[in-house]
């Protein structure tokens, strides 16, 4: 991940910070403070489909978030002092996790659309879609995926053995 071209030339990254059983992004997240990039995570509003990604300080700042009622660490709805992407300059790359992938870039996610909700909002930004890249295990990729006209596609998904 880190030597991918589009990881390199990004400055404004988004990521999330892995359950369990996703791919652990803790190692990427170092890495983006290390080399000077700004790092967003999302903020998911409760019985909406409404995300924000919101401006960690420093890898260490994660230890400092509430848990939400799905053992997501994120910061809380009352701390309004972090920059939201979309209201300052935008994201360059969007790191996205998701339960299955197809190799058109499909993404089959936890269902309610935070991401592509997301992504919609994005397009309207002056800076654009920023570039998505999914991370997955190949257990993960499947032959197709359901989608909806709502579903926003990947560019690239990342894999073992990819």
């Amino acid at each position: 991940v880190i030597c991918h071209p589009k990881y390199q030339e990004s400055k404004r990254i988004a990521i999330f910070l892995s359950m369990p059983d996703e791919i652990q992004t803790e190692e990427i997240i170092k890495d983006i403070f290390k080399q000077g990039k700004e790092c967003f995570i999302p903020r998911y509003k409760p019985h909406s489909n409404h995300m924000d990604m919101l401006k960690l300080s420093s890898a260490e700042d994660i230890s400092s978030l509430a848990s939400t009622s799905w053992n997501i660490l994120q910061p809380s709805d009352d701390d309004n002092a972090r920059e939201e992407a979309l209201a300052g300059g935008g994201l360059d790359l969007i790191f996205m996790p998701g339960l299955g992938f197809d190799k058109k870039g499909n993404r089959l996610g936890r269902g309610k659309g935070y991401y592509d909700t997301y992504l919609e909002r994005c397009m309207k930004h002056p800076s654009g879609k920023p570039y998505t890249i999914a991370l997955a295990f190949k257990e993960q990729i499947c032959e197709s995926v359901p989608v909806t006209e709502n579903d926003v596609p990947i560019d690239e998904i990342l894999y073992e053995e990819c």
